[in-house]
């Protein structure tokens, strides 16, 4: 079944190459969505999948990329509209 979660990672998370680095890994987990930067130390995605993938992309955005600190990620799940055709860095 394919849903959808809306996360903020927050911590030394921007400039760092995290956004890079969530595409790199969405891609790998076969999931669609978006990454982008929100303000200094938070990034948001929305990531549509499996949720057993999703689920483990949490798990690796909880460490990141090596040049990253991650102090909290937060979520938020809500129904998928399957509109995604791939995973996107936005800007």
């Amino acid at each position: 079944m394919i849903t959808r979660v809306h996360i903020f990672v927050n911590g030394d998370v921007t400039g760092v190459g995290f956004r890079a680095w969530t595409y790199r890994n969405a891609i790998e987990l076969g999931l669609t969505g978006w990454v982008k930067n929100v303000k200094r130390g938070k990034v948001e995605a929305v990531i549509e999948g499996e949720k057993d993938k999703i689920e483990e992309m949490i798990t690796r955005c909880k460490k990141g990329p090596e040049l990253a600190w991650v102090e909290k990620v937060e979520g938020e799940w809500e129904n998928s509209t399957e509109k995604f055709i791939d995973f996107q860095i936005l800007v």
